[in-house]
């Protein structure tokens, strides 16, 4: 049975409601779908939909429905203005890691001045929308980023390769493939995992049951990661360098008190982001 495009979309929101999804989704969607912006989507809402496309569309409403992040199911998201290809071997960028990004920006500027020469690290970097923005941002870095997993690693590079930033990905765990080799950075940067095991039970089955778990759980409080890399990272940094985590709501002290017992004479901060929840530590080593 054919459908008009404001049928469909009608459809789909009273379909999402009622399985307790966003009804928005719907229209990410269909625009997908039918490869048109939000202006030619309402300039032809009262069109038909070919059947092919509207087939297409139901598949993906029931997929959503069903648990599966919009994301994965379009093959992209969007961070720091530019489309990131992501699937369920990355997590899905967050809008709070691009204040990550320009928080770190801000602070190689005012710390390095010309950050022309200086090395960056990317920790984890899944997708590697942090380790692509910042070397498309700031070109003259040079960036290298580490994964434990061939799945990430993948994406990650794929979407260097799309967006023309020059990165060196690199398979190892934390900051490892570094103290081995005996390199030192000015700058690493890192969105570790860091939600405790516990909170697993309450979280939505769109995260659960569809974003990797490696990238999501660190121990009973979440704060595995910040352990570990506190032992490694004074193996890799220069005397002079910039630290900067994504951390869990309500992590902000915890953090920095690790932090601060590692690099004693650093200046730690705890920085909120844009809903007010503490969201970033850096540690400035002048």
């Amino acid at each position: 049975m054919s459908k008009k495009v404001y049928e469909a979309l009608n459809w789909a929101s009273s379909f999402l409601k009622e399985a307790g999804r966003e009804e928005f989704a719907g229209e990410v969607l269909l625009r997908h779908v039918l490869g048109a912006d939000r202006t030619k989507l309402f300039a032809v809402l009262r069109d038909e939909i070919d059947s092919g496309s509207l087939k297409q569309f139901e598949e993906a409403v029931r997929e959503h429905a069903a648990g599966k992040p919009v994301q994965y199911i379009i093959g992209q998201e969007e961070f720091y203005g530019r489309p990131f290809l992501v699937n369920e071997e990355v997590l899905i960028p967050r809008p709070e890691t691009e204040e990550l990004v320009e928080g770190a920006l801000k602070r190689i500027r005012a710390m390095f001045g010309n950050p022309k020469g200086l090395k960056l690290a990317d920790i984890g970097t899944g997708s590697g929308a942090i380790a692509i923005s910042m070397k498309l941002e700031e070109p003259g870095l040079s960036v290298a980023a580490t994964d434990i997993a061939e799945g990430s690693l993948s994406v990650a590079g794929e979407n260097a390769r799309r967006l023309g930033a020059d990165v060196a990905f690199i398979k190892g765990d934390l900051l490892e493939p570094f103290i081995k080799a005996g390199v030192r950075f000015d700058i690493v940067l890192s969105n570790p995992p860091y939600i405790p095991e516990g909170d697993m039970a309450w979280m939505s089955d769109i995260v659960t049951d569809h974003e990797p778990h490696r990238a999501l759980f660190a121990g009973s409080d979440g704060l595995d990661f910040y352990r570990r890399f506190m032992e490694e990272l004074p193996a890799v940094l220069n005397s002079r360098a910039l630290v900067g985590f994504e951390i869990g709501a309500g992590q902000g002290e915890a953090v920095a008190s690790l932090c601060k017992k590692t690099f004693q004479s650093a200046n730690v901060e705890i920085i909120n982001d844009i809903n007010g929840k503490d969201r970033m530590v850096f540690i400035e080593r002048m």
